[in-house]
């Protein structure tokens, strides 16, 4: 009897846990309502996105090159910590960047007058490779679309045109993410996609009705465009239904792709993870492989540089038949060992490009997290009708670079851009204006006794003198007649090359002596200029938890 009775009260205890568990599963955690959890699933996990490699965020010491002996004091050591994030596993490659070239000659014609300048202006410089004293024209013909070198990184690319080639990337991966998830129209990507009818991941989560010009056929209401006609209510009256399009909290739109960050790039590159214990880092790394030396120490690959770079004058690759790093210029991606973070050609092949603009110091008092010079902020910007303002192919805006090419920086389907004002900054202690490249430079800006609240309306006059950076300013134009008009700044009062518009870029190349594969070296160049030893790869921000694992001890 007792017995019964004992395996009668478990059941019960059994049965009411089971209901209470099935009758609480959806009810939200904040108000007890019933709610859908497919919506909006804290479960939903980030994937990464094609050609990345996830690289787990902390703490390490950005700088401390063993040897300064270019004496830049650029680089003292500071302790940052970098929040976990997602780079590719190679640079980007000429069979990448083709496809980019490609895409915008099909969809923007060079020979209509309204887009002449956009498939020139995002090509890369061929001409970099030309040497007064050397033959290169080999790879000023064929290194960009010969076959051979699909693999290979692609050079000649200026900083401005990385930035687009990202944001190109961001709208085709996200576009593709949408289309398998039944959200567009199946191969709308290549079959309906024009210049007037194109993409933007921005504007779809914004105006979805707007996407495709607003082509209902092509932007589909509801996953795999089968949502059921809303049905009437008791009163009679047909509700439409809310959130038919996809959105940020459907968790399947990427964040977009972008130069990584140089304190992102540093830690990537130097990877010392593969050297922790518990908590703690065993030594410091001078290159993004363990130990000393450029050398492999493996039986199978005794001796065989890890990199590739110049290895001293003449010296580009070795002697025939013992080509120790396999290169004389570049080299195809992956041929050398990955990182501990399985980054390839973090040292060597070619240098890379970074989002930072250039300054000598790492102002880590005024912050250490996600380390950023060169944030210039934006908004939507809204026109007459309330609505925000489309890009259109008459108000596509082109930026012209030094030597008088115009690279496209924003295209038709696109939302327009304005810089926040007052509405965004008004009493906030985080950021009072739109442009903070210059933020604690060592400028009048910098200083104690600076208006900050009339920074935005100085004249260039008041600008000029206030800025510490005074590199030459070179002026570029058209007349009336279309020609260029180039204008030299001849003053003898400049005293550095330093200005707002100078990037960093990261990294040895294939040019470079070995104490420039030392991931913590840092070096500048103009943002629209372009090399035959700078590429760039792309990252994208994690979002969601540090780790997809638990913490372990070692592993």
């Amino acid at each position: 009897m007792t017995l019964r009775l004992m395996i009668s009260m478990i059941l019960i205890v059994g049965l009411a846990s089971c209901s209470k568990k099935s009758s609480s599963k959806n009810a939200s955690r904040a108000t007890g309502w019933n709610v859908d959890s497919k919506k909006g699933s804290s479960s939903k996990k980030q994937e990464a996105g094609p050609g990345l490699v996830f690289v787990e965020g902390g703490t390490f010491t950005m700088g401390k090159v063993e040897d300064d002996v270019m004496h830049d004091w650029n680089n003292t050591p500071t302790q940052q910590h970098v929040q976990s994030f997602y780079m590719d596993e190679t640079e980007v490659t000429n069979f990448m960047y083709l496809e980019y070239l490609d895409w915008l000659k099909k969809v923007f014609p060079p020979t209509e007058e309204n887009y002449k300048n956009i498939y020139e202006g995002a090509s890369p410089d061929t001409l970099v490779w030309r040497n007064r004293l050397g033959y290169n024209e080999t790879m000023t013909n064929n290194y960009l679309r010969h076959p051979s070198y699909a693999n290979y990184p692609v050079v000649g690319v200026n900083w401005i045109q990385a930035v687009e080639f990202s944001k190109w990337r961001t709208d085709r991966v996200n576009e593709a993410i949408l289309e398998k998830n039944g959200y567009l129209k199946k191969n709308a990507k290549t079959n309906d996609v024009s210049a007037e009818s194109s993409f933007s991941t921005e504007t779809y989560l914004n105006s979805p009705t707007l996407t495709y010009g607003g082509n209902e056929e092509i932007v589909l209401k509801g996953r795999k465009g089968a949502r059921k006609a809303p049905k009437a209510g008791k009163d009679g009256k047909v509700t439409e239904e809310k959130n038919i399009y996809a959105q940020r909290s459907s968790g399947i739109i990427l964040p977009e792709y972008r130069l990584p960050t140089e304190a992102e790039w540093e830690y990537a590159a130097a990877a010392d993870v593969g050297q922790r214990e518990y908590n703690i880092y065993k030594g410091q790394k001078k290159y993004p492989w363990s130990g000393s030396y450029t050398r492999s120490g493996k039986r199978q690959s005794k001796g065989d540089q890890l990199a590739n770079f110049k290895q001293g004058n003449g010296d580009y690759g070795g002697i025939a038949g013992w080509s120790d790093d396999g290169a004389d210029i570049t080299n195809a991606v992956k041929s050398y060992p990955a990182n501990d973070f399985g980054l390839y050609d973090m040292a060597g092949n070619v240098a890379e490009w970074v989002q930072d603009v250039y300054r000598p110091i790492i102002d880590n008092e005024s912050n250490d997290f996600n380390y950023f010079r060169g944030n210039q902020y934006t908004k939507n910007k809204i026109g007459a009708d309330g609505k925000v303002e489309i890009v259109t192919k008459e108000t596509m805006q082109y930026k012209t670079l030094s030597n008088g090419k115009k690279v496209a920086t924003s295209f038709p389907g696109q939302i327009a851009q304005v810089p926040v004002d007052e509405n965004e900054t008004y009493l906030r202690t985080n950021f009072d204006k739109s442009d903070n490249i210059n933020y604690r430079d060592g400028d009048k800006q910098s200083t104690r006794y600076y208006n900050f609240g009339s920074s935005e309306s100085d004249n260039e006059k008041q600008k000029e003198e206030k800025i510490m950076y005074n590199s030459p300013k070179h002026n570029v134009t058209t007349d009336s007649l279309g020609k260029m008009v180039r204008k030299y700044d001849v003053s003898s009062k400049r005293t550095t090359l330093i200005n707002d518009d100078v990037r960093v870029y990261k990294g040895g190349s294939w040019r470079d002596r070995a104490y420039w594969l030392d991931p913590a070296q840092r070096r500048y160049f103009p943002q629209d200029m372009a090399t035959d030893y700078i590429g760039f790869r792309c990252a994208m921000s994690r979002v969601g938890p540090k780790a997809d694992k638990k913490k372990s001890a070692r592993n």
